[in-house]
């Protein structure tokens, strides 16, 4: 494997992680929030609509992160590569 690409495999590697964590965090926080105001809900129908909303937030963002997630790896040599020949570019200027 060429530096190249084993360069953008790290970049790719980094940013699966971070979303990875970001997923989590997200999940946590709702939850946390919905179990936390839950008892503050005094309508039964209101509880209902809090708890589908919920849902549908963590449905939706969890599958645009990992649509995101899967169009790196599609064009990773090309989205890291760009990044990576412009970081490289940029070091260069300043030397």
């Amino acid at each position: 494997m060429s530096d190249l690409q084993q360069r953008i495999e790290a970049l790719y590697r980094s940013d699966v992680r971070g979303s990875a964590l970001l997923i989590i965090c997200l999940w946590a926080t709702i939850l946390f929030v919905l179990f936390m105001t839950w008892p503050y809900i005094p309508d039964s129908g209101i509880k209902v609509v809090v708890a589908i909303a919920a849902a549908l937030v963590l449905i939706f963002n969890t599958a645009a992160i990992l649509a995101m997630v899967k169009h790196y790896k599609e064009d990773k040599d090309f989205i890291y590569g760009l990044d990576i020949k412009n970081a490289d570019a940029s070091r260069n200027r300043k030397a």
